[in-house]
């Protein structure tokens, strides 16, 4: 398995891949570079609530996709849980939950159970969207090689976006565009400070700081500051740095 070679002849096509067949195929390549049967994309969501809140495309067994679907372990599986606190990929074997939860264990029995023996996660994460992740499954826990992390990490994040663009996600341009000053006044009120000490910091009237957070608002249909601020964070128009250096 050559990765930094085999990758490159990957990366072309998996960002000019035109049909989720034909990602399908590709994901069935990478498989058999390294050797493993299961792969899985996926946004971290319960999609049996909620099946067009978030894209995913798998060949796990059928018998456990449905258990994993029944149980709604979309957002709770030890797994997606394990990759929110990181940004690079990881072998399942490794995973030292820091609050492992009761269930743990039985889903990764229950995965063993199905021939999803062991496996990587390359975690992706997108501000705006909820938590996603590619991962590829053995059916044998010996049977990953050594140099499969590092391959799979440098084809996880295009592939993960191949899919996202496959599934017509909502775009960039499509979420709200707050202008600089509104940014600048939401940035001070996320941090707690008043209408008035806003205008003093900015040099702008306090009717005009309401004005423009009351644009930011309606922009975001946010009825309170706070839901506003909530809202920004998520969709990256400001980011926890900005607030906490209030």
């Amino acid at each position: 398995m050559r990765t930094i070679e085999a990758a490159r002849q990957l990366e072309d096509d998996i960002m000019t891949v035109e049909s989720e067949d034909a990602l399908v195929d590709i994901l069935r390549e990478i498989c058999s570079h390294m050797g493993c049967a299961w792969f899985a994309i996926s946004h971290h969501v319960d999609f049996l609530a909620a099946p067009d809140k978030g894209i995913r495309l798998h060949n796990y067994p059928e018998g456990f996709a449905h258990w994993f679907d029944e149980n709604r372990l979309g957002v709770s599986d030890p797994v997606h849980r394990f990759s929110h606190r990181r940004t690079s990929g990881f072998r399942w074997r490794d995973m030292t939950l820091h609050r492992p939860r009761p269930q743990d264990a039985e889903v990764l029995a229950r995965a063993r159970r199905h021939n999803i023996a062991d496996g990587l996660t390359v975690p992706v994460h997108l501000p705006g969207e909820a938590h996603g992740s590619v991962s590829f499954a053995w059916t044998d826990s010996g049977s990953m090689p050594p140099e499969a992390l590092v391959f799979a990490q440098s084809l996880g994040a295009f592939v993960f976006e191949a899919a996202r663009r496959l599934g017509d996600p909502v775009s960039l341009e499509d979420r709200p565009q707050l202008t600089d000053r509104q940014i600048e006044c939401l940035m001070w009120a996320a941090r707690g400070k008043s209408n008035s000490v806003i205008a003093q910091l900015l040099d702008i009237s306090e009717e005009t700081v309401r004005e423009h957070l009351r644009n930011a608002r309606a922009a975001y249909d946010a009825p309170t500051r706070i839901a506003l601020a909530i809202r920004a964070l998520f969709d990256s128009a400001i980011c926890f740095g900005d607030v906490a250096r209030g």
